[in-house]
């Protein structure tokens, strides 16, 4: 979430005084172990739930209130006064082992589950919630995890990286002179990876030169075996540690990004894309609606048929000047400094 902290810090009204707090990562066991994961892991856990904390809490003995980036963060409100701190919230996904078994609730672990709730416990008592849009916002509302008055729908903005209208130089990339499909984010289940390689592998039987280029996650030893159940190892690009700069040339040069998702709290390479000025064939989600508009396709969730047909036709079809134009309208409704603005005016309300 670096991205919406650097943002915010950088569009907030000249009247605000904002300090990061963003302690580097200590290693512990890891000075003895540094290649333990198991020490990596321990290190981490000790740094967000016990160094965090103090740091937070001697902070907050020095400012009007704390803002929280990151939902997953929450546990952060109990070293804050009450009523001085608030929690921008992305989605539910950290909260989703807490819900009912029949809600398709993840496998339960007992560690992860107590650490799910002292999370939710620190964003029910934050003085201000804010949602990046209004389906995360009902999600909230309808288990009763946040009350309406506390609640504010900020969605994100898009980086300037994204509206410019130039390409990068693209050389990093193994098939810069090939079509390719995009896909934008992690790996995690919600994003539905297999989804996206069974559409692919359809697509690509019509368009022998296609290939799918994967930016920002890391397979599954489940998606590796997919991919050579498939066929695809050949076809199949996966990049990560990309600067804004060139992600943005990997939109712009894009055939289709391709969105799968099962669940999305945004959607922001959706927002990205259209940014860009790139055909965007997504799931049919509320969020990614709101995202999204007009100027993106829309699947039901985990249709291969539809996506399958939805991306040939966006394939097939030119892709003319004014269709670009359009998508890059749609994004532009989405601004960093009117989240940074609304986001300062809750706090302003607040502290009044």
């Amino acid at each position: 979430m670096d991205l919406c902290a650097d943002a915010l810090l950088a569009h907030l009204p000249a009247e605000i005084e904002a300090v990061e707090a963003a302690p580097a990562f200590r290693r512990y066991l890891g000075r003895w172990q540094p290649s333990s994961r198991w020490a990596f892991n321990a290190d981490r856990f000790w740094n967000r739930y016990v160094v965090l904390p103090r740091q937070v809490r001697r902070l907050s003995r020095q400012v009007d209130a704390v803002h929280i980036v990151d939902h997953s963060y929450a546990h952060l409100v109990h070293a804050v006064p009450y009523g001085r701190a608030g929690v921008y919230c992305h989605d539910i996904d950290i909260f989703r082992c807490l819900l009912p078994l029949s809600e398709e609730t993840p496998r339960r672990r007992l560690l992860l589950t107590r650490l799910a709730r002292w999370i939710l416990t620190g964003l029910r008592r934050a003085a201000l919630v804010f949602t990046n849009s209004r389906q995360t916002a009902e999600e909230l509302l309808a288990r009763g995890w946040v009350q309406p008055d506390r609640l504010h729908v900020v969605p994100l903005g898009v980086a300037p990286e994204y509206m410019e209208i130039h390409l990068e130089n693209e050389s990093f990339l193994q098939y810069e002179n090939q079509p390719y499909i995009l896909h934008v984010g992690s790996t995690i289940a919600r994003k539905r990876i297999d989804v996206l390689l069974a559409v692919f592998a359809q697509v690509r039987q019509r368009w022998k030169n296609m290939r799918l280029i994967q930016a920002g996650g890391e397979w599954t030893g489940e998606q590796r075996e997919q991919l050579r159940r498939l066929g695809l190892e050949g076809a199949v690009q996966q990049v990560r540690g990309l600067s804004r700069r060139e992600l943005a040339a990997l939109y712009r040069k894009a055939a289709v990004l391709l969105f799968p998702s099962a669940a999305e709290g945004f959607g922001l390479p959706v927002l990205e894309a259209l940014a860009c000025g790139t055909a965007v064939v997504a799931s049919d989600l509320p969020a990614l609606r709101e995202v999204g508009g007009a100027a993106a396709c829309y699947c039901p969730p985990g249709d291969i048929r539809a996506f399958v047909t939805a991306v040939c036709q966006v394939l097939s079809e030119p892709d003319t000047l004014v269709r670009r134009e359009q998508r890059r309208s749609q994004a532009q409704r989405f601004h960093w400094s009117v989240h940074a603005r609304q986001i300062a005016e809750a706090y302003q309300q607040l502290l009044k």
